[in-house]
């Protein structure tokens, strides 16, 4: 594992239970190797500790949305969430 991933695993373990921390931590692995190499572990988690919500998995799904948002190259953040694309969301393999 990347210092990114263990960094975040920590910090989001004092939010969520050790499943879900380790998840949203490769998340974001997975995220700054696409997307942002640069991307450090302070600088996701100020951004999570300004997210709108209570909720663990909500403030997350925000922070990928956010952290894609300031991306040009990303388009689609869904496949970072907690959930991934979820049940109700486009399925990824269908294209134009």
């Amino acid at each position: 594992m990347s210092d990114l991933t263990d960094d975040l695993a920590d910090a989001f373990g004092e939010r969520t239970d050790a499943d879900t921390a380790q998840a949203a931590a490769e998340n974001v692995q997975s995220f700054a190797e696409q997307y942002d190499e640069e991307l450090t572990s302070e600088a996701v988690l100020d951004r999570f500790e300004g997210a709108p919500y209570a909720d663990f998995r909500e403030a997350f799904n925000w922070l990928v949305g956010d952290l894609a948002a300031d991306n040009e190259d990303c388009t689609d953040s869904r496949e970072f969430r907690i959930e991934g694309y979820g049940p109700f969301g486009a399925d990824p393999t269908i294209t134009g």
